[in-house]
């Protein structure tokens, strides 16, 4: 695997009303750093929020974002780089996932929709970097020095409250969003509905800058190549903090990654961040 001039720390914590109820923590996280067929660095970074209503949401969470990691990786093998992906290769990728999910349910005795999930990746290359989502949740993306924040596509919601797509809904590659950016792109977040109402702001469509000003200079003062496993560590303990807790009840997922080189950088670690 290449190495990547990309630091990033990530993490999914169990929200206090699954751990009310018993239930495991349904969110799942992955990241890999790849290489296409010129040698050139790429970054896979996945994250995907269990179905509340899916007995092994769990389980389809953490198969959706290993198994599209895989077929992103098979794509670079054969000779594919990300400046020509498009939306018909991504939703190949997206049924591939698709029928693991659902050969995984064969093979225990269950039903492709008990394993049900959203998924949000971002590959990121040389010259390139495509963005892909199904269902609810985030991907935020700073494409300039300056902390300019943007989100990549607004979280998918249904019709009625707490409802959204999965990749095993019906309609989903009606609802797959895709979008391929030729613009450099220095800082990426990606993460799950349990921390929509924390960062973005609903009401005027907007993404709550000062969270991820204050929470990216830790990444940015990362010495780690790819991922920082003592920083993944801080931010899963920040995720778990009271005052998260009080504002969200649901799982959550925080990717961060950042190449934006600032040897000056100051302030805080994950866990002194305030949303």
């Amino acid at each position: 695997m290449a190495t990547t001039p990309w630091r990033i720390a990530m993490a999914s914590s169990i929200g206090s009303s699954h751990i009310a109820s018993d239930q495991p923590c349904q969110d799942s996280h992955f990241h890999i750093d790849l290489a296409d067929s010129s040698g050139r660095p790429v970054t896979v970074l996945v994250a995907s929020d269990g179905a509340g209503s899916a007995s092994l949401a769990d389980v389809g969470s953490k198969l959706a974002c290993q198994t599209f990691a895989k077929l992103v990786a098979t794509y670079l093998e054969s000779g594919g780089a990300v400046e020509k992906i498009r939306r018909p290769l991504v939703a190949r990728w997206i049924a591939g996932v698709v029928y693991r999910l659902a050969m995984r349910a064969k093979a225990d005795g269950f039903e492709c929709q008990d394993y049900a999930c959203t998924l949000l990746a971002a590959i990121v290359g040389a010259e390139a970097t495509a963005f892909i989502q199904v269902g609810d949740g985030a991907m935020v993306v700073s494409r300039e020095a300056a902390d300019v924040w943007n989100y990549v596509f607004w979280p998918q919601h249904g019709e009625f409250a707490n409802t959204t797509n999965f990749i095993t809904s019906d309609n989903v590659f009606e609802a797959l969003d895709f979008e391929l950016s030729a613009e450099p792109v220095e800082e990426i977040a990606i993460f799950t509905d349990g921390l929509e109402n924390l960062v973005l702001n609903q009401a005027d469509r907007a993404v709550h800058a000062p969270f991820f000003d204050s929470i990216f200079q830790s990444v940015r003062r990362s010495t780690a190549a790819g991922h920082d496993a003592a920083l993944s560590r801080d931010l899963e303990k920040y995720l778990a903090t009271a005052r998260i807790a009080e504002r969200t009840s649901d799982d959550k997922t925080l990717i961060l990654a950042s190449r934006r080189r600032t040897a000056d950088a100051g302030g805080p670690s994950p866990g002194e961040t305030s949303p």
